[in-house]
């Protein structure tokens, strides 16, 4: 049952890529991109990698592949001038898939050349990947995965200080004022008389 799972799920990856560089319309690319990532999820599950497909579904289909579908969507795109500057890439494009193919061809035969382990056990001593990811992350390594959120953080702040412009004609926040400012000078109390407007 699980090889008749992975022919149906990978036969539907291969097919959907196909789609999403066939396609002539690039908002039902993102679409079948969409669907190749799901379908990567699902084998991902067949593998026993839930916390990947979760990842994956989660940062690809929900944030990356949505942004992209919005962004393609936004777009005023000329598809009559998109179809004319495809034949002028073409020989590139070609030449590249045939890179891709032949990459493919040497990992499949590695793959099914090294001798199968009966011994490799994905997931050791917990009950599931998420588990012996999480404990990895918070027990051995919990220094290093702190300290990557405070560079994260210090580039986060950087990119934002370096983008900062005074423009003469934009509003700046004061924090000072916002922090020190008291409730009277916040809220403004109206005694509204009845059958009176403001």
């Amino acid at each position: 049952m699980l090889l008749i799972a992975f022919y149906i799920l990978s036969s539907v990856v291969v097919l959907s890529a196909l789609f999403v560089i066939a396609a002539r319309n690039p908002v039902h690319s993102v679409l079948w991109l969409i669907c190749a990532f799901f379908t990567s999820a699902g084998l991902l599950v067949l593998i026993g990698a839930e916390f990947l497909a979760m990842l994956l579904v989660v940062v690809y289909v929900g944030a990356v592949a949505v942004l992209f579908l919005f962004v393609v969507m936004m777009l005023d795109v000329d598809f009559v001038e998109l179809k004319q500057g495809f034949l002028s890439y073409l020989p590139a494009g070609a030449l590249l898939g045939l890179a891709l193919l032949a990459e493919i061809a040497v990992v499949a035969v590695a793959a099914s050349s090294r001798a199968p382990s009966g011994t490799f056990d994905p997931k050791p001593g917990a009950a599931t990947n998420a588990e012996a990811l999480s404990k990895v992350i918070y027990t051995d390594n919990l220094l290093l995965f702190q300290l990557a959120g405070v560079v994260l953080l210090v580039a986060m702040i950087g990119a934002i200080v370096l983008t900062l412009r005074s423009r003469p004609h934009v509003r700046r926040q004061s924090a000072a004022q916002q922090t020190t400012r008291r409730r009277k000078d916040a809220v403004e109390l109206i005694d509204v008389k009845p059958g009176q407007g403001l």
